[in-house]
C-alpha cells in the first residue's frame, strides 16, 4: 500500500472516499484531541469537539487550499474554533492553568508517522518555553481559552495597551523563531 500525503487524501475525501477519511483521521486524531482537551479541560467534551472537527473536515474538504498552509494547521484551526464554540456554548471558562500545562500537552501527543509535523510541534513547545512569562500567559489566554484582549486585561488586571503589546510581542517572537522554519 502506498502512503499518501495529506493533500492527496483530502482530494479523495472531497470525492467522498471514506477510506481516505479514516486514514487521515488515524493520522491526525491525536493532535486534534490534544488541542481540544487543552482548550476544554474535559475528556468527553474534547472527544465531541474532535468528532465535530473531523465532520467539518469531511464536509469542507473542497475548501482546503494547499498554498495557504498544511492540512494539519487547517484542521487544528477548525478544531480550535470548534472547541471555543463548545466552550462558549457550555458557558464555562476553564481556570487559569499553571506553568506545567504546556509540558503535559506535549507529552500526551504521541509520536506519529509524520515526523516533520511532529518535530514542528515539539519545536513550538521549545519556542514557547523561551517566551517571557507575561507573553506566554497572554498567548495562552487568547489562544487556548479564547479570551478577547479586553477580557485578558480584566482577568490579569493589566491595562488594555499592555495586553496588546505583550500579545503582539509574543506572536512576533513565535513567528520569527518557529513560524518561518
Amino acid at each position: 500500500m502506498v502512503i499518501q500525503n495529506d493533500t492527496e487524501l483530502l482530494a479523495q475525501i472531497a470525492k467522498g472516499d471514506e477510506l481516505a477519511f479514516i486514514s487521515l483521521y488515524d493520522r491526525h486524531a491525536s493532535h486534534v484531541y490534544a488541542l481540544a482537551l487543552r482548550i476544554l479541560h474535559d475528556p468527553m467534551l474534547a472527544e465531541e469537539a474532535t468528532q465535530d472537527a473531523f465532520l467539518k473536515l469531511w464536509s469542507r474538504a473542497r475548501q482546503f487550499v494547499a498554498e495557504r498552509g498544511s492540512l494539519l494547521v487547517w484542521l487544528l484551526t477548525i478544531t480550535r474554533r470548534t472547541a471555543l464554540d463548545r466552550l462558549r456554548l457550555e458557558s464555562r471558562r476553564p481556570s487559569l492553568s499553571d506553568a506545567t500545562d504546556p509540558d503535559e500537552l506535549w507529552n500526551i501527543i504521541p509520536q506519529t508517522d509524520t515526523l516533520s509535523e511532529e518535530s514542528r510541534w515539539r519545536s513550538m513547545a521549545l519556542v514557547i518555553k523561551t517566551l517571557p512569562p507575561d507573553q506566554c500567559q497572554v498567548l495562552e489566554l487568547a489562544y487556548y481559552q479564547g479570551m478577547s484582549q479586553s477580557e485578558i486585561a480584566e482577568v490579569l488586571g493589566w491595562p488594555l495597551g499592555t495586553v496588546k503589546t505583550r500579545l503582539r510581542a509574543g506572536l512576533e517572537h513565535l513567528r520569527q523563531a518557529w513560524g518561518e522554519r
